[in-house]
């Protein structure tokens, strides 16, 4: 009998498997303390990682993601330090985060300028705008009620932000996988000449795939901001680094046309439990570091071996057809 299991299947084996060689080597990884911690980490960093990973599978990048999270949790702050309520701080926040994302997805779509130099460049101008609004320093001294949306639970069990998390990770399979516009942004990534000449309107697409990103980034800056109940132009850098290694790792194609969410999150997992672990066997965090950026090495360099043996093979099986 023979079973071929999905690169989704696989990561799912691992991070079970990492996760039981945590649960062996790091003491106290598996009580509900340090379970419970890891579940309100996650949503925060798996958001961006989603966010990337639709990114990537364009064939593209966004090194600005974690910049446009700050900007936008800096809008919410604005909000509710000055006496208005969490529904406008939230759209405020969104707001915000879409108009970054407009602006890449313009200057990308419409003017054609590679998506590394844009977001590279934007991520410096997001970041500028940040320090003239806040001089440098966090904003903080949110209410309560909004605290809840970080820190509190659903139905006293779960924390909320994994709720939300779940939500968005369910709502971007559906529009990848069971929607025109998601099947377009394969195409793109797989094809773009092709796609053009078939009749979609590639431009559009992009636009769309850097405004959802932009959203999912403005849904993380609200569970931080929230969680953190600070904000400052920092906020999220750290996952800049993690998001795309955990696209990559999911199994993305980091030239584009393939990527699923479930598969970032598996990778998500893989990268939580390895953190979460190694602090516990009090490992410093530059380490922690080393070992994701490794990963990310290893994962690019069996990657192109990979596509190479599959150009090798192809071209094989076509020279016998001939």
């Amino acid at each position: 009998m023979n079973i071929k299991l999905s690169k989704e299947s696989i990561l799912g084996l691992i991070a079970l498997g990492t996760f039981v060689l945590m649960t062996v080597v790091a003491p106290g990884f598996i009580s509900s303390t340090n379970i419970n911690s890891m579940m309100f980490q996650l949503p925060e960093f798996g958001l961006l990682a989603i966010a990337m990973m639709v990114v990537i599978v364009t064939g593209g990048i966004d090194l600005s993601i974690t910049y446009i999270a700050a900007l936008s949790g800096v809008g919410a702050a604005l909000m509710l330090t000055n006496g208005f309520g969490i529904l406008p701080a939230i759209i405020v926040a969104i707001l915000f985060a879409l108009a970054c994302g407009a602006f890449n997805g313009f200057v990308i779509s419409k003017i054609g300028v590679s998506p590394i130099l844009v977001t590279l460049g934007t991520m410096v101008l997001f970041e500028g705008v940040i320090l003239a609004i806040t001089s440098g320093s966090s904003i903080s001294g949110f209410s309560d009620s909004y605290s809840l949306i970080g820190n509190g639970y659903y139905l006293g069990i779960v924390p909320f932000s994994m709720v939300i998390f779940i939500v968005f990770a369910a709502l971007t399979g559906l529009l990848l996988n069971k929607t025109t516009w998601g099947r377009r942004v394969y195409m793109y990534g797989s094809n773009d000449i092709a796609t053009l000449f078939s009749g979609v309107k590639n431009s559009k697409v992009l636009m769309k795939v850097y405004l959802y990103a932009a959203l999912l980034a403005a849904i993380s800056a609200i569970i931080m901001t929230s969680r953190y109940n600070s904000v400052k132009v920092d906020l999220g850098s750290s996952y800049l680094l993690q998001s795309v290694a955990a696209a990559v790792l999911g199994g993305t194609n980091i030239h584009g046309g393939y990527g699923r969410v479930m598969g970032t999150v598996y990778a998500v997992l893989i990268f939580q439990f390895i953190r979460n672990g190694l602090n516990l066997l009090g490992f410093h965090s530059s380490l922690v570091d080393v070992v994701i950026g490794s990963i990310l090495i290893l994962v690019l360099t069996m990657n192109f071996f990979s596509d190479k043996f599959k150009q090798k093979r192809d071209a094989k099986s076509a020279g016998h057809a001939a």
